[in-house]
């Protein structure tokens, strides 16, 4: 889009906003404040529900495709498929939403403003909702993070196709239990270099039109009302044009929980005062108070009120206008077979293969006659689907997966194995209940499928119905209850075991890791997920994801949950050997590189080209995914340095045998470090590239026997 003629369109949204608003009552401007802003009818102004979630697809509100949740799809590292799932997801969203307002139909999640996607880093992966997240890096959230906005919001010259929401802005992840009266701490150039990239992207690339304040405090001030944040960052930094929306409830924290104010008068003009436009929830009904007592101007009501107003102009919906393309798009693309079919795909890139001793995957079903699917994952929904999800009209789990794939030809035997975090399946049953069972499946079958980790029950948001224990966080990284010890049952069998785990987070399972010939890693995996890792399983899909988050030992020692400093943390601060690194991931082909060529080894400001050979050596066609990380090796005047940044990615598709030159820019601000004011520089001194499939560290190298590339250059 022409940048400088969309600036002149939202001058001209925001004018017929500024001409409306002039017509308002302090009661009508008030009524317009709230998530469920009230119709006008002497305006012509129609109802209208804020609320409405996407992250993983168009959720609560009936019938939609469910992708893979947010954790899954970064597992891709595949940016054009982040915004090919984010464009399938506002089609669905608009064809809803023209349905729906067809028959008047204005309630909560029907609108066209999506509070998706959360763009926090996975900082701890004790963390809840990490797995809303695209993971534990700046970059790669930011990447797609910005996809997935570019492909809710479209590309007309003239209307959004729906409205994006980054959140939660800022410094938030954790813990759950504590969010309404938590202080986050960090430092200025923590805040910079790990915790606000990701919002500054979707803000200045990718132009997202509303973001969302956290409910916790970040050095000191509520999120929902930092001046920091909201107005200095946000509004003067960054030079933001859209929407501040409340986290849900958010406001009324200011004096129940962080105690910054005394009365909800007070919270709702400090959140307005400072920036926020729309409060999820009702405290903004305390602004006409407000605005008499002198405590809010007008004038920034009416600001706010502007801001809200364009945004329904930009998308077309305050009036029937023939040029809008997305009032055209028609119910019958819901749930359809092109959906479906890019549910699939993006079910299969998003499954990383963690381990294939002596190449036990992919499976021959022609040498099966009997397998046995055991787990309290192998038949469960929930571990489908993750949270903030839609309805599917069909949910394949991996035991129906397999079973719809062998069909007559081998026999599925299963069990439920044990339940997920209890030490029994039925209430009056013995611990342990079903043991037995397990002990039988195996007996009789050639090859075990182990189905275990989490669902949302376990880990997810304080307050979801359900949660388990911890308000949505992890109280440990094992296995929860019984399940390594049922694992451990299935392993005595002697028969080939295949650990398929289904969670949003990382586990410590170490015991597995070393026991256990083959594991993948499934996410949760969207409503054809089963259908996704049967045909891993057995081969007609090669796996490529890689993690996107750094999965933990149990010997590794983690800071605690309350820490936000970053030391420690992640594979940029990691100081022992992790589990499985950030950035991993198997194939069932393998990868060379060859003749890694820089076209110079000066750091200047037009960056530094890299040219490199991938070669697929191996017995399967497959997607290889290049990892470029920047690494600091003898830098002045810098201190708390990481091991090393990812900086860009390339996916390539390869057929066996085939090599590809696979050529990109690393610009000249990827080799900057953050100092202690947080201003990005490119210090003096020593830089390595490293190009590869994985990243530069040790654990990698160790897991595949391969080292990657590097080139050295200087600034």
């Amino acid at each position: 889009m022409d940048v400088s003629k969309n600036e002149k369109l939202v001058d001209e949204y925001r004018e017929k906003a500024r001409e409306l608003v002039s017509k308002m009552t302090l009661e009508e401007k008030v009524s317009q404040t709230m998530h469920h802003a009230a119709a006008i009818d002497r305006l012509d102004i129609k109802a209208y529900n804020w609320w409405n979630e996407a992250l993983h697809g168009v959720a609560r509100a009936g019938i939609a495709t469910i992708f893979p949740q947010a954790i899954g799809l970064a597992a891709t590292f595949d940016e054009d498929l982040l915004e090919e799932v984010a464009d399938a997801i506002s089609t669905e969203g608009r064809a809803k939403f023209n349905m729906q307002t067809k028959y008047e139909d204005r309630d909560i999640y029907k609108g066209l403003t999506f509070w998706a996607p959360n763009v926090n880093i996975f900082r701890d992966p004790r963390w809840g909702r990490g797995h809303e997240t695209y993971g534990e890096d700046p970059y790669l959230t930011s990447r797609l993070g910005v996809r997935f906005v570019e492909g809710i919001q479209g590309h007309d010259e003239k209307y959004l196709k729906a409205a994006a929401c980054a959140k939660h802005f800022a410094v938030h992840s954790g813990p759950e239990d504590i969010r309404h009266e938590f202080n986050a701490e960090c430092t200025t150039q923590e805040l910079y270099e790990t915790y606000l990239p990701a919002f500054k992207a979707l803000v200045k690339e990718a132009k997202v039109e509303a973001v969302m304040g956290a409910y916790n405090r970040t050095n000191g001030e509520p999120c929902c009302g930092s001046k920091t944040l909201l107005t200095d960052i946000l509004r003067t930094d960054w030079g933001f044009k859209g929407h501040v929306t409340s986290d849900c409830w958010a406001i009324k924290d200011f004096h129940e929980g962080h105690g910054v104010t005394q009365s909800a008068v007070d919270s709702a003009a400090m959140a307005m005062n400072n920036g926020c436009d729309l409060n999820c929830g009702e405290m903004f009904e305390n602004l006409f108070a407000a605005v008499k007592a002198g405590k809010v101007d007008e004038k920034r009501l009416d600001e706010a009120l502007v801001n809200l107003f364009s945004a329904r102009m930009k998308l077309g919906v305050m009036e029937k206008n023939d040029d809008n393309p997305f009032d055209k798009i028609p119910y019958s693309v819901v749930d359809s077979k092109p959906m479906k079919e890019l549910n699939l795909k993006a079910s299969e890139k998003c499954v990383v293969l963690l381990k294939n001793e002596d190449n036990l995957l992919p499976l021959d079903a022609s040498k099966i006659k009997t397998i046995g699917v055991i787990g309290p994952n192998a038949n469960n929904r929930r571990a489908l689907v993750g949270n903030y999800e839609g309805t599917a009209s069909r949910y394949v789990t991996v035991l129906e997966g397999i079973q719809d794939y062998l069909g007559e030809d081998v026999r599925v035997l299963t069990s439920e194995g044990c339940h997920l975090c209890k030490d029994r399946t039925q209430n009056l049953g013995q611990s342990y209940d079903r043991t037995s069972e397990v002990r039988g499946v195996c007996d009789e079958s050639d090859v075990i499928i182990a189905c275990f980790g989490l669902d949302s029950s376990l880990e997810g948001e304080e307050g979801d119905e359900g949660n388990e224990f911890a308000s949505g966080d992890k109280m440990t990284l094992n296995l929860p209850g019984i399940q390594e010890d049922v694992l451990k049952a299935i392993y005595e069998s002697g028969k080939p075991v295949v650990l398929v785990l289904l969670g949003g987070s990382a586990l410590s399972v170490d015991w597995a890791n070393d026991n256990i010939p083959a594991i993948l890693q499934g996410w949760y995996p969207g409503a054809e997920g089963g259908k996704a890792i049967a045909r891993i399983i057995f081969g007609d899909v090669n796996p490529e994801g890689r993690l996107p988050l750094t999965f933990y030992s149990n010997k590794n020692t983690l800071p605690e949950f309350t820490n936000y400093s970053m030391k420690g943390r992640t594979y940029r601060y990691i100081e022992e050997k992790p589990l499985y690194p950030f950035g991993y991931g198997l194939s069932y082909t393998t990868y060379s590189y060859n003749n890694l060529v820089a076209n110079k080894t000066n750091i200047d400001e037009d960056g530094i080209e890299l040219s490199v050979d991938v070669t697929n050596n191996g017995a399967f066609d497959g997607v290889e995914t290049v990892e470029y990380y920047v690494v600091p090796k003898d830098i002045k005047n810098t201190t708390n340095v990481p091991n090393s940044s990812l900086k860009k990615i390339a996916k390539v598709s390869l057929k066996k045998g085939e090599t590809k030159t696979v050529k990109v820019t690393i610009p000249e601000d990827a080799f900057a470090l953050f100092d202690e004011d947080g201003k990005a520089v490119v210090h003096e001194g020593l830089y390595e590239i490293s190009v590869g499939g994985q990243g530069p560290d040790a654990r990698s190298e160790e897991l595949t026997n391969t080292k990657t590339l590097r080139v050295e250059v200087t600034k």
